[in-house]
């Protein structure tokens, strides 16, 4: 007599794919009660209130507040330019004459700049008081131009 080709494992395999299909079945079921499909136009509207914030429900028209379309200003207004002085003062904090490079402390902010020879007016040594001016650099602002006081 021959075995059947049914073992445990398949049989096992069938129950949950079985199993799979009911639960899915019963999801789409329940889904589709629970739908508010073609429930109206009303229940997809929003609403903004007098803070900016969305809302389901209308704003109050005692509060509407009338607005002329001169006073609305589209675009980004412009920037009024402040004279800023280039040259600013600082003290050098460190300097490598070897290998030609150091770092400024910006007097007011106490910022530190880096400084390469090749942007040094005069020689200076660690504690000079200098001038100098910014320039953007690779990594930063870098301090060009520099003198001592």
């Amino acid at each position: 007599m021959a075995k059947s080709q049914q073992t445990f494992s398949k049989i096992e395999k069938e129950k949950k794919k079985l199993k799979k299909r009911e639960e899915k079945q019963k999801k789409k079921e329940a889904r589709k009660a629970n739908s508010k499909k073609g429930s109206g136009f009303d229940n997809m509207i929003a609403y903004v209130d007098e803070n900016g914030h969305l809302t389901d429900t209308p704003p109050d028209p005692s509060k509407k507040k009338k607005v002329k379309a001169e006073h609305i200003e589209i675009g980004i207004p412009k920037r009024e330019e402040i004279e800023v002085d280039p040259i600013r003062k600082g003290k050098v904090a460190f300097f490598n004459d070897s290998k030609g490079y150091g770092f400024i402390n910006e007097q007011d902010t106490q910022e530190k700049f880096f400084v390469h020879v090749n942007g040094l007016m005069q020689e200076v040594v660690e504690g000079d008081k200098v001038t100098f001016e910014l320039e953007k650099g690779l990594k930063g602002m870098n301090a060009v131009r520099v003198k001592k006081v």
